[in-house]
């Protein structure tokens, strides 16, 4: 079983309102789509939910703009972040390219992670065949690039492979700053400063990041997989 992790960038006309938002507008710091129920619908609706770090303010005006949402759900976490739970009608713009997928016995595993630029990362898993397919599917208007690809095993993932894009920002901007340093050079506030967040969240994804290498370290390393405990 294969997978391939793929940055897929749509031309403008092909952009959803809310992707032409966090290209345009600097009030989206992070997006990933957590999850969603868009096949085969007849009513011709698709449900979406959405972790976002943003401007809440501009946000929702930006959402109430889109003529496609029949309606949605906001749920703040903190000053700086909050889920989107989204009704919408499917646009003919995602259904073409979403057609690549269509026919393949193939898995796209959440969470698919927006960039500043619109474009959007996703991993998918099936057969070699089956993956080379959806590429050669794709319409030609997308530019499509692949990051990895390989044989697909979540034991053997990176120490990293837990972490969500935001939360290795954050470790990443800890180490820069001094944060892990004995004695420690600077508090959680110089990491929020560098994620340009608030020191709640900058908080929040510390932790989580450091709860997720964690369990993966004794997961992969934990004294009952040394040689000499057996």
């Amino acid at each position: 079983m294969k997978y391939l992790t793929v940055r897929l960038s749509q031309p403008d006309w092909m952009l959803h309102p809310m992707q032409r938002f966090i290209r345009e507008e600097d009030a989206v710091r992070y997006e990933e789509l957590r999850t969603w129920n868009v096949a085969g619908r007849e009513d011709g609706l698709e449900y979406e939910l959405f972790y976002t770090e943003a401007d809440r303010e501009p946000y929702e005006a930006a959402i109430e703009a889109v003529d496609s949402v029949r309606w949605y759900d906001l749920t703040p976490i903190d000053d700086d972040s909050f889920y989107v739970y989204i009704c919408q009608e499917t646009r003919p713009e995602d259904v073409r390219w979403r057609e690549a997928f269509a026919a393949l016995d193939l898995v796209v595993v959440p969470p698919i992670v927006y960039d500043s630029t619109a474009a959007f990362y996703m991993t998918v898993v099936g057969s070699g065949d089956n993956l080379q397919a959806m590429l050669d599917g794709l319409p030609e208007e997308i530019d499509a690039t692949v990051q990895a690809i390989g044989e697909y095993d979540r034991r053997h993932a990176p120490l990293t492979g837990d972490l969500t894009t935001r939360q290795l920002e954050a470790v990443e901007a800890a180490v820069d700053v001094g944060y892990y340093e004995v004695p420690r050079d600077s508090g959680v506030e110089a990491v929020a400063d560098e994620l340009g967040c608030a020191s709640s969240t900058a908080a929040t994804l510390l932790q989580k990041a450091q709860a997720r290498v964690m369990r993966r370290l004794i997961d992969r390393y934990g004294r009952d997989k040394r040689p000499d405990s057996r």
